[in-house]
């Protein structure tokens, strides 16, 4: 499948993923964890924004996730540090995920 973003001549890859969770922690503590790892995410090759979210929901949270390629999505997918989000959040069930295209950018900044 081809995930392309055309935008002033050049092509740009880019994939946004949107994962939401239930977590028992209450949200201060939940942040404090968040602040904990954000240098982790910092360090993701090829992320190239990530957004932390609560919903409308009680106890729901998540994260959007602005990639550079799909490639760089499962080479994240596939690490320690993905696999370890449902302890550090006590997430109560699987988290509910989408992976869509970028197909166009208001902003190019």
């Amino acid at each position: 499948m081809n995930r392309l973003l055309f935008l002033n001549q050049n092509i740009i890859h880019m994939i946004l993923q949107i994962i939401k969770l239930k977590s028992d922690l209450p949200e201060e503590e939940l942040l404090a964890r968040a602040k904990e790892r954000e240098s982790n995410f910092k360090s993701i090759p090829g992320l190239l924004q990530k957004y932390y979210i609560k919903t409308s929901k009680e106890g729901e949270y998540g994260g959007v996730y602005v990639w550079d390629s799909v490639q760089s999505l499962q080479s994240y997918q596939e690490s320690d540090l993905a696999i370890s989000i449902p302890s550090a959040y006590a997430i109560k069930a699987v988290p509910k995920t989408e992976i869509m295209d970028v197909i166009f950018q208001l902003r190019n900044e």
